[in-house]
């Protein structure tokens, strides 16, 4: 049974689930790792308003991932190539590659999720708890 809402996420015995609009209201950052309590990695979702253009920021050690969830965006890299991301649409970045966000709207927010780590792919590990035959359920995979 879940545990009681704290942060706006709801926190259960090794989950915690919530909207990005739980986690934050305006623009800016949505701190899903703090909101999530994630350990393992940094992620953050973040709201721009309609063309807006966020200054250029780099890493020591961080490499980071961008998706976009909504809007549509330009990530320009610090080479002075520009790549358009839609929704649905990533970017890796090393940490020492400069980059910067500009919203391409000029009457819708964006909001991109960026996940940032170091050191991190531990490999296939995937287990199928007791009970269970297949990770795809009794209908098989889909499409199938």
């Amino acid at each position: 049974m879940a545990e009681a809402e704290e942060k706006g996420a709801t926190k259960g015995e090794g989950y915690a689930v919530a909207n990005l609009s739980d986690l934050g209201e305006g623009y800016g950052f949505r701190k899903i790792r703090k909101g999530l309590d994630v350990t393992a990695f940094g992620v953050n979702a973040i709201v721009i308003p309609p063309g807006y253009e966020t200054g250029g920021h780099l890493h020591e050690e961080q490499e980071e991932l961008y998706f976009l969830h909504r809007g549509k965006i330009a990530i320009e890299f610090g080479d002075g190539a520009v790549f358009e991301l839609e929704p649905g649409g990533v970017a890796r970045v090393d940490p020492a590659t400069v980059r910067k966000i500009r919203n391409l709207s000029d009457s819708e927010d964006a909001v991109y999720v960026v996940v940032g780590g170091k050191d991190g792919y531990v490999g296939r590990d995937g287990k199928l708890p007791p009970g269970e035959e297949s990770r795809f359920g009794s209908e098989g995979p889909p499409g199938a």
